[in-house]
């Protein structure tokens, strides 16, 4: 048996999709809870205080960057993946932690962001003080999601499919 037919199996391509899938489900579905959660307390201080929801997008629009994480990882793994050139299994497995990376890491980014955006704003309406200690809160539950990018970035550099070659 070849050293192609041990390393290079027919269904390793099936776990670097898994790692796209994983890279864009995940951080999706944390960048739209964040979203949604930060959400409801904008629309809870909009009929208060207007002047004031312009301000309070900011956990918005940090959730939508979560996505963004997950996005750009997505491609990288996918560009890897050709139907005419092999794949290793070592890609393969290296494709699926990169996407579980970004992807939990955007999961565990948009829930933080979500509960911190949710609260902060409604504290926000009482006391504007509190907006400072909010944007420091959430750029810290916005590093989760940045060092899962770097970890999947890292882990993309380390694929091999030099094995494959025949």
């Amino acid at each position: 048996m070849s050293d192609s037919a041990v390393y290079c199996p027919n269904y390793a391509p099936f776990f670097g999709f898994a790692g796209v899938f994983c890279a864009m489900a995940f951080s999706t579905i944390g960048a739209a809870y964040g979203t949604s959660k930060a959400g409801i307390g904008i629309a809870g201080i909009g009929s208060f205080k207007p002047e004031l929801v312009m301000k309070s997008l900011i956990p918005v629009v940090m959730s939508g960057i979560i996505a963004v994480y997950g996005l750009v990882v997505a491609v990288l793994l996918a560009g890897q993946l050709s139907p005419t050139s092999g794949y290793s299994l070592y890609s393969g497995f290296v494709s699926l932690a990169a996407g579980l990376s970004v992807g939990m890491g955007g999961l565990a980014a948009g829930y933080a962001i979500g509960i911190v955006g949710d609260y902060c704003v409604r504290g926000y309406l009482r006391e504007s003080r509190l907006f400072v200690g909010m944007v420091l809160i959430l750029i810290f539950a916005e590093v989760l999601g940045l060092y899962g990018l770097i970890v999947a970035l890292i882990l993309n550099a380390k694929a091999d499919n030099s094995v494959c070659v025949a």
